[in-house]
């Protein structure tokens, strides 16, 4: 099983509602958890004629959630001459190396092709984030040791 099969699974597992799952394989073995409140299913074993069909259950959203995403909305700038710099897994992002060393950059810092700009910790793994672009960072979007997903915006990027 290949990183990219992994962080699928994982991802699967987040949105299904599932509070854990076990695989295991001729000389792998893994186990996701999530924080999520468990789900329980009582299910009889389907004949050959029945077919069962699961969904997952649809995400709850209080209305003190809702908020906070309804004020942001109008007040959002013009960001498409800005290059976005993506999660490329789902984890924790983290801006520096350790609590006591300097964050990776900085909003301000010129960054290049291959500079290290965070890291994302997945199953104890922590993955130094290059960038794939060279110019100045405008703005940092995520929070230091925030949960992020695949494909979520990290940095701004002015290409210089």
């Amino acid at each position: 099983m290949d990183i990219k099969q992994i962080q699928e699974l994982i991802k699967f597992v987040s949105r299904s509602g599932v509070n854990e799952v076990s695989l295991e394989q001729e000389n792998f073995k893994i186990t996701i958890k999530t924080n999520q409140a468990p789900v329980y299913v009582n299910a009889a074993v389907p004949s050959a004629s029945t077919q069962v069909v699961m969904t997952p259950p649809a995400p709850v959203t209080s209305p003190a959630q809702a908020a906070p995403a309804a004020a942001a909305a109008p007040a959002t700038e013009d960001t498409s001459k800005y290059i976005t710099i993506k999660s490329p897994m789902i984890g924790t992002f983290y801006r520096s190396a350790s609590p006591e060393k300097p964050s990776f950059v900085n909003v301000g810092d010129e960054i290049g092709t291959g500079k290290v700009v965070c890291i994302i910790e997945a199953m104890k793994l922590f993955n130094e984030i290059e960038s794939e672009v060279s110019g100045r960072i405008v703005k940092i979007l995520v929070d230091n040791a925030s949960p992020v997903e695949y494909d979520q915006p990290l940095f701004l990027v002015e290409p210089i």
